[in-house]
C-alpha cells in the first residue's frame, strides 16, 4: 500500500507498507529493495534488519515499512497514516 503523506507530515512524501510471510521473506524483501533504491541514487537507512519482524527503510522522501502479517495488523500504520486530518489540525502541523 502506498500512502501519500502530503499535508500530513514533513518527514517524507510517501510511505509504502508491505508484508512478507516469514522472517526470511521480510529480510529478503528489505535487502532487495535496499539495493534497488541505492541503484537509483537514493541513500537508504535500515532499522530492524536484525530481527526481520518489521524493517523500516528510510530513503528520504520515501519510507518503506516491511512487516510480518501479525506485526502489520498490530501496528496498523495504514489506518493511522491514511486518515484525513481536519483543516485546523493540518494548519498546526
Amino acid at each position: 500500500m502506498v500512502i501519500d503523506l502530503g499535508g500530513k507530515t514533513s518527514i517524507a512524501d510517501f510511505m509504502v507498507v508491505a508484508s512478507g510471510r516469514s522472517h526470511r521473506q521480510v529480510g529478503a524483501m528489505s535487502e532487495h529493495l535496499s539495493v534497488l533504491l541505492k541503484r537509483h541514487g537514493m541513500a537508504v537507512k535500515a532499522e530492524g534488519a536484525e530481527l526481520h519482524d518489521w524493517v523500516l527503510l528510510d530513503a528520504g522522501d520515501i519510507i518503506v515499512h516491511l512487516f510480518r502479517p501479525d506485526i502489520r495488523v498490530f501496528y496498523n500504520l495504514e489506518k493511522m497514516w491514511s486518515a484525513d486530518l481536519p483543516e485546523p489540525e493540518r494548519a498546526a502541523i
